[in-house]
């Protein structure tokens, strides 16, 4: 039934970790590859960015990458077929445009309780709610 789970998750964040139970069991059952994806964001105005060095962002993105290998071998089963994937900008738009670029069949993800402010502005799982292409699954806490 999913072929292609897509999981975002956020490094820095262990709270966005606990869809990785749910995944697993539905990457068991229907035989998924699951799409792991980190996002670094980028710097937003270009006038932020003249305040780094000018590798910065290559460096962060390899660091992501190598943060997210190490993520994967200890939190997933060897079982598992899993493809790493380090996006680039914002959050809620790398998971979108990723889910179509992989034709995924189910995006699974955590939430956090909304705070004041997300009703405002909507959190990221809120947008990708709103605007995939596919199923999404809301993993709460």
């Amino acid at each position: 039934m999913y072929k292609d789970i897509l999981m975002p998750i956020d490094l820095g964040d262990e709270n966005s970790w606990r869809a990785a139970s749910v995944c697993i069991e539905y990457a068991k059952a229907f035989g998924s590859t699951v799409h792991v994806v980190t996002v670094v964001p980028d710097f937003g105005m270009s006038i932020v960015g003249s305040f780094f060095p000018q590798d910065f962002e290559k460096k962060a993105l390899d660091q992501a990458r190598e943060r997210l290998h190490e993520w994967v071998s200890k939190h997933m089963p060897k079982e598992i077929k899993v493809q790493h994937v380090v996006g680039h900008g914002a959050a809620y738009e790398e998971i979108l445009r990723l889910s179509e670029e992989i034709d995924c069949d189910l995006i699974v993800m955590a939430s956090h309780r909304p705070k004041a402010e997300d009703y405002l502005i909507g959190p990221n799982s809120a947008r990708v709610v709103r605007h995939a292409n596919c199923s999404v699954l809301v993993v709460r806490n």
